[in-house]
């Protein structure tokens, strides 16, 4: 099943993108803040080869499997199916990037892929504000609209019992990974395993939404809406993929973000390694999508086996 990430957002006629207040949120910006102040304060004195590599592997598994394959391309976007067991493990792995819970992460992304779509929306949704007044925003922040849509997941997603205690529990989380951090390899594990870990996952994953909504490479764009995604091609390989955002909101339904030839998509290819292994099926890409409506090309289009179905964009999915 493809699933738009607005279809959770039911509006009315009052619902409004713009009119709202940004008041801060004690409980997230302690956490990011503190576990920022503890990667600065004690990364650069704790230092070894070994909780290096720690860091690289964690944060690979955490944020490819995890943020981008488990709780991106499938709770949020339904892009691919996969069996209950390696969905809960995906979405648990994704939590302990350290940004929110499975839940709270669906419902941030759909609030915000929302509003992007409006004609006008709020600038902490638009990424608009200079780069540390948005940083600010949106690691420590929350905006309250004054006439919101109505967040309604589907029932697999809330009322599951293990996503409702992961989400319950997700800063919690960290803990026994901590705890065993620190009994293999010492203070720098656990500096390198937890706080630096976090606080570069969610600092980099800030950054490259500050830059992707606001200019770089396009190829498809989308008229009548808010926001635009761009592509940051540069750091395709380090964000697994998601860098390809301009791909992404021309095609949200998409498992594939590297869509054109040479777009280089890690998330992308370890899907294909976990289909091979009958683990995942239904890998959706654009050519079986129905384009956005007002979609249309901005740069001519490469001919190539991964490149999309050039037609006309006025359908409505």
């Amino acid at each position: 099943m493809t699933c738009l990430s607005t279809d959770r957002m039911i509006a009315d006629a009052d619902s409004c993108a713009t009119k709202g207040v940004v008041r801060w949120a004690p409980v997230r910006s302690l956490w990011i803040g503190g576990m920022t102040l503890a990667a600065l304060a004690l990364g650069p004195v704790t230092i070894s080869g070994s909780a290096v590599l720690l860091f690289l592997v964690t944060s690979a598994t955490t944020l490819c499997l995890g943020h981008s394959i488990g709780l991106h391309r499938l709770l949020i976007h339904r892009s691919f199916a996969a069996p209950r067991w390696l969905t809960l493990l995906l979405a648990y792995l994704g939590t302990l990037v350290g940004m929110a819970g499975p839940l709270g992460m669906v419902r941030l992304h759909d609030m915000r892929d929302w509003a992007q779509r409006q004609a006008t929306c709020h600038d902490l949704h638009a990424h608009r504000a200079v780069w540390w007044k948005d940083a600010w925003w949106q690691m420590h922040c929350r905006l309250v609209l004054a006439r919101p849509p109505r967040f309604v997941p589907e029932a697999d997603l809330a009322y599951d019992r293990v996503l409702r205690w992961i989400e319950a529990t997700w800063m919690a989380q960290q803990l026994p990974w901590a705890l065993l951090f620190w009994w293999v390899g010492g203070l720098p594990w656990l500096v390198w395993g937890v706080p630096v870990r976090i606080a570069v996952g969610v600092t980099g994953h800030w950054l490259v939404g500050h830059i992707t909504h606001r200019g770089g490479p396009q190829g498809w764009s989308v008229d009548g809406v808010a926001v635009q995604g761009h592509d940051l091609p540069a750091v395709a390989l380090i964000t697994f993929g998601e860098a390809w955002h301009g791909n992404h909101h021309a095609w949200p339904g998409s498992a594939r973000l590297g869509i054109e030839p040479g777009q280089h998509d890690p998330g992308w290819w370890v899907l294909i390694g976990l289909r091979r292994l009958g683990l995942v099926w239904d890998l959706t890409e654009p050519g079986a999508l129905a384009p956005r409506a007002g979609l249309r090309r901005v740069t001519p289009v490469r001919r190539g086996p991964a490149s999309p179905r050039t037609r006309s964009a006025t359908a409505c999915r």
